[in-house]
């Protein structure tokens, strides 16, 4: 594994991590992360697909985790971020990153929850080669799974303005939810979460987004006991993908002998011989099955 700097088309650096498998790589994968969490979260997945043949690429969008610079770290007060730049900027820039690194291999992703999400308005999302969702689906509050449901309209709609508007950023970590997020961002996943579209700007509108031009092949895994979507939230995010073939894998703990998997269980090493063997399964075929369908 080494770490590297990406450069985004306005000039922000981001840290990356690429690992590089021992032989000649048979894809490239890249993982963008959930909300709130580090690359380094899914270092044990990355490892695993490059020792069967994958290179991998991680980063940490603008103001979390190691791209964070220097002189936010104590508060995230005026740093200027929102979730279109998470997609059209930091996103888009790690897509052509790996595009760049490993140009004659599919280009795949594996994207928990808003990494999931924000494919659809990544720019240049028609170079994907296949999309692999891990516990995603909108964000809105009324579909949430519901021991979530019963208190998170007190985040969007009391916690989140008031606490946000006295720091200047959301201070996640201290309230224990989410982590620290700048506060545009912030702001415009409250406004998301709020509407049954998900995906709509400041005037309350339905933004539009690079969906369409998504044909490669998508596989969901979502899990029945996920403590934050609901089956409605993963349907309603998937359903945007109306031009690519989107196969739906709901995924019970029993199903894997397991107790719990929940929203971030994935990615814990217990489910290697398990969870992780039917990702890599899928996307070691996927792109036999992309050049099938175009």
């Amino acid at each position: 594994m080494e770490t590297i700097q990406i450069l985004t088309t306005d000039q922000k650096i981001l840290t990356a991590k690429r690992y590089t498998p021992a032989t000649a790589a048979t894809a490239v994968v890249l993982i963008p992360a959930a909300m709130g969490v580090k690359q380094q979260f899914y270092a044990p997945f990355a490892q695993f697909l490059c020792e069967h043949g994958m290179a991998v690429l991680s980063f940490d969008y603008r103001g979390m985790g190691e791209s964070l610079p220097a002189e936010y770290q104590q508060s995230l007060r005026g740093f200027n971020a929102t979730l279109n730049d998470w997609a059209e900027l930091d996103y888009n820039a790690a897509l052509l990153a790996a595009r760049a690194w490993q140009p004659d291999v599919p280009l795949l992703v594996v994207g928990h929850s808003l990494g999931g999400q924000l494919a659809g308005l990544t720019p240049d999302n028609h170079l994907i080669d296949g999309l692999l969702t891990i516990g995603c689906g909108t964000g809105y509050w009324r579909d949430n799974a519901p021991q979530l449901k019963r208190h998170v309209w007190l985040l969007w709609y009391f916690l989140v303005p008031f606490y946000t508007s006295i720091c200047g950023y959301f201070p996640g970590k201290k309230l224990r939810k989410v982590g620290n997020l700048p506060k545009g961002v912030i702001y415009q996943w409250a406004r998301w979460c709020r509407d049954h579209r998900y995906f709509v700007d400041q005037s309350g509108q339905a933004m539009q987004t690079y969906h369409h031009q998504m044909r490669a092949p998508v596989l969901c895994m979502s899990f029945t006991d996920d403590e934050m979507m609901g089956r409605k939230n993963i349907d309603s995010l998937h359903d945007y993908f109306r031009h690519a073939r989107v196969e739906r894998r709901y995924i019970r703990p029993q199903d894997v002998d397991a107790e719990r998997i929940g929203h971030f269980g994935f990615f814990r090493s217990e489910f290697r011989d398990s969870l992780w063997q039917q990702a890599l399964q899928w996307l070691s075929a996927t792109p036999a099955q992309a050049s099938i369908s175009q």
